[in-house]
């Protein structure tokens, strides 16, 4: 392997690449069909609302939810929670959240917070691991509490939380449990209604393989009866009325859909469909496996630090790490990418309160490389061997 190859390790802010029927599909129907679904009762409006629906299908089926109405279209995991916390939350209330938790849910309830009485909880994780303890979450809960969100696996560690047991309690105590599944999604099997989780946000351009610009938000059936509409216009249906549709998908998504996007989403869900979640992840196990195995030689990496589980227990296919000598990880991941052609993220990864669980708010953060199912061991291995290299070279410079 070369330098002049390029070595695509940037999976959690997007997958590259994707599976060639999600290209195919979205070309197919920008030339051939182009109509806007709902929108009109000829022929190529009808196949376009089909094809929406049958994506709405195809991700009920991956999470095993109860209703593929119930599968809202949104355009990105933000827009997805942003619709669910502002939907919930009102005057008066108090919601929990942890420190792993991205800008997505920590900007929206201070955001809230300027203009409602709105209390917060953020519960501290694992300094070592980034998990929460459950029970803490359960302590947190007060008379108020209308929200708990959680990261199900952090953009930052590949932390996975324990979600299954987040949402027992949540559900005993009938507070919706919303879940950031922007890492977690088509790479590791989930479902909602085993794992208790009433609202669950996702990307459509990161595990679930589709483009940017494609999201969603499941809503459990009934907690959408306690969530307000934060955006309102034409729907296509119920015309004849200036006021929103109640019923689902319509009530939550006014305007004309990302139609060409929601066509390659729904391929790439079909081929993970296809492939199997279970496979997909048994694959990222086995990158995860020669990570772990590659950096844990501390004798050949002097002075790199592995953040979060340091093994495969409650991890998905997100590392993050410093190397002694790279005081700003940004020139890391610079020579990472000059000298081997990885390509990996710097920096502070939307998700301030992580790095300050880990002590690397202060110090730029760090760089991060996460994984997709396109990679393959050898470019695990390479990686590790590209991070063994720059920090013996430091080594050997310093001593």
């Amino acid at each position: 392997m070369t330098a002049s190859q390029r070595i695509y390790m940037d999976n959690a802010a997007t997958s590259f690449p994707k599976p060639p029927a999600v290209h195919d599909a979205m070309t197919r129907f920008a030339t051939g069909l182009g109509a806007s679904p709902g929108r009109g009762a000829y022929a190529e409006a009808r196949e376009a609302g089909r094809l929406l629906y049958q994506c709405r299908q195809r991700i009920n089926t991956l999470i095993h939810g109860e209703k593929p109405e119930h599968v809202i279209f949104t355009l990105n995991t933000t827009d997805a929670l942003n619709l669910a916390i502002r939907g919930l939350i009102q005057s008066g209330d108090h919601v929990i959240t942890t420190t792993m938790d991205h800008n997505s849910v920590l900007r929206p309830y201070n955001a809230l917070a300027n203009y409602l009485d709105l209390q917060q909880t953020r519960v501290p994780c694992d300094p070592r691991t980034g998990l929460v303890d459950p029970d803490d979450i359960r302590k947190a809960i007060r008379p108020r509490t209308r929200v708990i969100a959680a990261v199900h696996g952090s953009n930052v560690t590949g932390t996975l939380q324990p979600i299954a047991h987040i949402g027992r309690i949540a559900r005993e105590h009938d507070i919706p449990l919303l879940v950031d599944a922007a890492q977690t999604i088509g790479h590791v099997p989930i479902d909602v209604q085993a794992d208790h989780i009433d609202l669950l946000a996702f990307p459509g351009h990161k595990g679930l393989l589709g483009p940017l610009g494609t999201g969603g938000l499941y809503i459990r059936p009934g907690i959408d009866r306690r969530m307000r509409t934060c955006r309102e216009g034409g729907t296509g249906s119920l015309s004849e009325n200036d006021i929103q549709p109640d019923f689902l998908p319509d009530r939550f998504e006014p305007g004309s859909h990302n139609a060409v996007g929601i066509v390659g989403l729904s391929e790439a869900v079909a081929w993970i469909l296809d492939q199997t979640v279970e496979k997909l992840w048994l694959h990222e196990q086995s990158l995860i496996r020669a990570m772990i195995a590659g950096l844990s030689d501390t004798g050949t990496m002097p002075g790199l630090t592995l953040y979060g589980p340091q093994g495969i227990k409650d991890r998905c296919g997100v590392f993050s790490v410093r190397v002694d000598g790279f005081d700003n990880p940004q020139a890391l991941s610079d020579l990472l990418e000059r000298d081997y052609g990885i390509l990996t993220r710097a920096g502070i990864h939307c998700a301030p309160l992580a790095h300050k669980t880990f002590g690397t708010h202060t110090l730029g953060g760090t760089t991060r490389f996460s994984f997709g199912p396109f990679l393959k061991v050898q470019d695990v291995q390479y990686a590790c061997d590209a991070l063994a290299h720059l920090s013996e070279r430091h080594a050997a410079v310093t001593h």
